[in-house]
């Protein structure tokens, strides 16, 4: 089964491999400053699910220059051009005053090596003065959003705490593509009581949001959350390594051959996970995967 990678749609879009650079802008979410909810999402650590992003305590040019050095005492040092993306990762990156997200989205989008701003966020969090100014630096460099849906469906997104309707997503879908920003969607597997075709569909329904990419996340239990309770109490199971690889593998057959697959999996961090232990092992997943897929 052939695939678009995100590793392969870079080298064919820029000629070279670009690496991300986590980033945390020090920002919240209206699902932890009581707007909506001060527990945040049922599933999301205390760090905003940033668990790899750099130092709130740093600024942005101090993370990206820190996340560089960090590439590239693994990587090849010929490194030529703009060759990484400032990945604002923690928490909500467009839930800010928007003079604050302008002097960090602009810090961030002029250093000379970043090559791609990407900005996770929520859909409710998109209002117009933030649409314009992702606009404005997308005419700079490219913008990608990320957007966190984790599931289509009503019972399990109320059940999350997601706290936005479906519809809420659709707008932000049309609003960013109107501008012409790639959008890429985040979709959890393994919610609790979703069967596989509840997933299936889900998947399916990114597939023809007009979305670019889409994130494919196992589902991980992260101590201290209120997720990791509901597991502690015996209230659902994770999935096992065989039933994942299978899912992903059916999940690729119904995405469109243009959808950049950005993610297959996750590797939570192994000092925090509760389960599944199988993923720490990041390697073996990614091998059984690509095994898999090359059936």
């Amino acid at each position: 089964m052939k695939y678009k990678s995100l590793n392969s749609y870079l080298k064919e879009k820029y000629g070279r491999k670009i690496y991300k650079i986590a980033i945390n802008a020090g920002f919240t979410c209206p699902n932890r400053d009581g707007s909506l909810d001060n527990r945040g999402c049922i599933f999301c650590s205390g760090e905003g699910s940033g668990e790899f992003a750099g130092s709130r305590t740093q600024s942005i040019t101090e993370q990206i220059e820190s996340g560089k050095k960090r590439i590239l005492s693994k990587m090849p040092a010929d490194i030529s051009g703009p060759s990484f993306i400032a990945y604002f990762q923690a928490f909500t990156n467009t839930y800010a005053p928007v003079e604050v997200l302008r002097e960090k989205y602009t810090e961030a989008i002029n250093h000379p090596d970043i090559a791609i701003l990407s900005i996770a966020t929520r859909p409710d969090c998109l209002e117009k003065n933030v649409l314009s100014l992702l606009d404005e630096m997308n005419h700079i460099k490219p913008v990608w959003v990320e957007l966190g849906l984790q599931t289509i469906h009503k019972e399990s997104a109320d059940y999350i705490r997601r706290g936005y309707d479906l519809n809420v997503y659709e707008e932000a879908v049309r609003n960013l593509r109107n501008i012409n920003i790639e959008v890429i969607t985040h979709v959890i597997l393994g919610l609790p009581g979703e069967t596989r075709d509840q997933m299936l569909h889900t998947v399916d329904y990114v597939g023809k949001s007009k979305v670019q990419g889409i994130k494919l996340q196992l589902l991980h239990v992260i101590r201290g959350t209120d997720l990791e309770k509901e597991y502690n109490a015996g209230k659902f199971e994770c999935m096992t390594l065989d039933e994942y690889v299978n899912l992903i593998y059916d999940c690729l057959k119904i995405l469109p051959d243009d959808m950049v697959i950005h993610r297959m999996t996750g590797d939570g961090d192994k000092r925090t996970l509760v389960a599944p232990m199988w993923s720490a092992n990041k390697k073996n997943v990614l091998n059984t995967l690509n095994r898999r897929i090359a059936e």
